[in-house]
């Protein structure tokens, strides 16, 4: 019977993680730049005397989909859709380089462009900085021009646009790092599309199937442990006869 408890239990854990990991994903399906969090089971032994048949399954995230989400023009000269496997580069709170797919850029108070969130966006050599009164333009390649009131324009920096070899981590602030935490080296082929911003990559209907299918063998799950206790009280029936 205990077997029965031990596997239905396991299962249960399962199905209300992967419901976490799915509601996540909903919750973020319209957030620029999103990657969809993929989840899998694995089998972990239990420790301890007489434990040594017993299996948990729970869940683990095995990284991100890579999968290219929707472009929208918006015509925004400070908007960027990274192309290809191709990355943003930014400094985190925490000082760190980061890299990201949110494009939607800004100027802050100080002329030093910024993402929506207030993260810098690093170029070339360190955080991009404009001249006070000018208007930035973006090209392909990443160059940033800024364009003055009387009409002269000069370029002022590059964005940093790194193209990853291995699979990057997502952290705790939603941001990417490289999986031993150094800086990638920028890529001079990557480019962007200037004027436009990629979307999420998760897919709303997929992750709501996916959610209706936790739920029914989380509730399979439950029966099966309701099952094990209407035997035990009926083998303990039984036995007091």
């Amino acid at each position: 019977m205990d077997r029965m408890i031990y596997l239905s239990m396991s299962g249960a854990k399962a199905a209300m993680q992967r419901q976490d990991s799915l509601a996540n994903n909903l919750a973020n399906v319209s957030t620029t730049g999103f990657r969809a969090e993929l989840e899998a089971t694995r089998a972990v032994p239990v420790l301890g005397s007489g434990a040594s048949t017993r299996v948990f399954a729970l869940e683990t995230t095995i990284g991100h989909s890579d999968a290219p989400g929707p472009i929208t023009t918006t015509g925004r000269s400070l908007d960027v859709a990274v192309k290809g496997a191709s990355w943003l580069a930014v400094q985190a709170l925490d000082g760190t380089e980061a890299y990201t797919r949110a494009g939607s850029l800004d100027v802050d108070a100080e002329g030093t462009i910024v993402t929506r969130s207030g993260l810098q966006v690093l170029g070339d050599g360190g955080p991009i900085q404009l001249p006070p009164g000018s208007e930035a333009t973006i090209a392909a390649d990443g160059s940033i021009s800024a364009r003055l009131p009387n009409g002269s324009s000069s370029v002022v920096g590059r964005l940093k646009l790194v193209t990853p070899e291995a699979p990057l981590a997502r952290g705790a602030d939603g941001l990417f790092r490289a999986i031993g935490g150094e800086a990638l080296d920028a890529d001079p082929l990557a480019r962007v599309q200037d004027g436009a911003l990629e979307g999420s990559n998760v897919s709303a209907v997929e992750n709501m199937v996916a959610m209706i299918a936790a739920a029914r063998q989380f509730e399979a799950q439950m029966k099966l442990m309701q099952t094990a206790q209407d035997d035990e009280r009926a083998a303990s029936q039984l036995l007091a006869i």
